[in-house]
């Protein structure tokens, strides 16, 4: 089961990467400032970023971890959805 995170907006919300298809990516975390059906844009100590929801599992305020493939809708999609 998913933490209810997952039903609200993430906006201004942290977000971190916690692992991924890409190593590169595990580790990253920043301010979320956008999400789109596909991504979501970060921002981080070292600029903005974008990160494709498919190659990602992240937590969103230290929460409970959240695999980016299932969440990929648009926010609205997603807010009233049932996991």
């Amino acid at each position: 089961m998913m933490s209810r995170m997952i039903n609200l907006p993430w906006i201004s919300h942290t977000l971190s990467v916690v692992n991924s298809d890409d190593p590169t990516l595990i580790g990253v975390s920043g301010t979320v400032l956008d999400e789109t059906k596909k991504t979501i844009l970060v921002r981080t100590e070292s600029g903005d970023l974008t990160l494709a929801k498919e190659v990602i599992t992240f937590t969103i305020d230290s929460g409970e971890a959240i695999d980016g493939s299932r969440v990929a809708q648009r926010a609205e999609d997603r807010i009233g959805r049932r996991y």
